[in-house]
């Protein structure tokens, strides 16, 4: 299973982007596909989730502003953020989970595959 972050960029407060994940045609569409990210600092941070394809969770944080989605057509994971935030400054990572344990979903050593973060600026 490989995966590849991209979409990130710099963005004004209120603005929005849409980061896309590509997985390998071999990615199984029961694995959780999860979002993180990591702010200098700081350690990584659950930002949502989606659960065999179906189920979405968010962080509180992000609730109502991120949505995930998956295209298992295209082998594509999606976050769009809307009403950034400087606080949302972060590199994030996509990442896919082979458990099939929901509780641990929010658990980044959870995650067996991990694609490379994309950066995520958000100006004040």
């Amino acid at each position: 299973v490989q995966l590849q972050a991209s979409g990130g960029g710099l963005v004004q407060t209120g603005g929005s982007l849409t980061l896309s994940c590509a997985m390998s045609e071999r990615t199984p569409r029961s694995y959780t596909l999860g979002w993180f990210r990591q702010a200098p600092g700081n350690d990584r941070e659950f930002v949502g989730a989606i659960f065999r394809s179906t189920g979405t969770y968010y962080a509180d944080s992000v609730k109502g502003r991120f949505a995930i989605s998956r295209d298992n057509a295209k082998n594509m994971m999606y976050l769009q953020m809307n009403g950034l935030k400087p606080d949302d400054t972060a590199i994030y990572y996509c990442a896919a989970d082979s458990s099939l344990i929901l509780r641990s979903i929010r658990r980044y050593d959870q995650y067996d595959y991990w694609g490379q973060g994309t950066q995520v600026t958000v100006s004040s």
